[in-house]
């Protein structure tokens, strides 16, 4: 690895420091957008069932808030609710739609700079075989008395640092480009079921106002 590392030359070390960014933010969205810490299955069912008989308790609110992000915004509108009974459906609705976009915020966190690395790698591969380009054709330079002349060293490295790099910057942005794609259409399903359940427990607190 070392080796190749030196025949791609310096072009090289951008794309590793872009491959071990990308591997740190796909690890960490590979932790935070589980199911378990997002949108827990059973936790509207739960959340209704516990508010059913009357509002609950502050340190069971809190509870909620803090076991996922569906629980943040579940605990938003019962928080609203608990400071004022007299709140309207509208205020209700604000405040859960308030939470969701907090809740997005974080669900969409560092997917910017993973489809960044995408785009970029690539490009600093391209231009790490302009590099290895330019040190060919230097290579190949005519001597200084007018003969063509050739470094066949210099010629042999131009070569490798042209393809190593456009290699590499490949091997960078298709799996970040992937995994762009599949945490992208993960949040996008969380966001709508943020959605659907926020509209669900807006209508059942309302219910339980009244």
């Amino acid at each position: 690895m070392l080796s190749i590392i030196q025949a791609a030359g310096w072009p090289i070390w951008p794309l590793i420091a872009c491959s071990v960014v990308a591997l740190a933010l796909i690890a960490e969205r590979l932790v935070s957008l589980k199911t378990t810490r997002v949108a827990p299955p059973n936790l509207l069912d739960e959340a209704i069932a516990v508010s059913r008989q009357g509002l609950p308790s502050t340190e069971v609110v809190n509870q909620l808030a803090q076991n996922s992000a569906l629980g943040e915004v579940l605990a938003a509108g019962i928080r609203t609710l608990v400071r004022n009974p007299s709140s309207s459906d509208e205020d209700i609705r604000a405040a859960l739609e308030a939470a969701g976009r907090k809740a997005a915020h974080s669900l969409e966190r560092y997917l910017s700079a993973l489809a960044t690395i995408a785009s970029a790698a690539p490009l600093l591969g391209l231009l790490g075989t302009v590099i290895g380009m330019i040190e060919i054709f230097g290579s190949q330079a005519p001597t200084g008395g007018g003969a063509p002349g050739g470094n066949p060293a210099q010629l042999a490295h131009g070569i490798s640092v042209a393809l190593y790099n456009t290699a590499f910057g490949l091997i960078v942005a298709i799996p970040a480009l992937i995994f762009w794609r599949y945490f992208r259409a993960r949040v996008d399903g969380y966001l709508l079921t943020l959605e659907l359940s926020g509209e669900r427990f807006a209508r059942h607190l309302a219910e339980i106002r009244r």
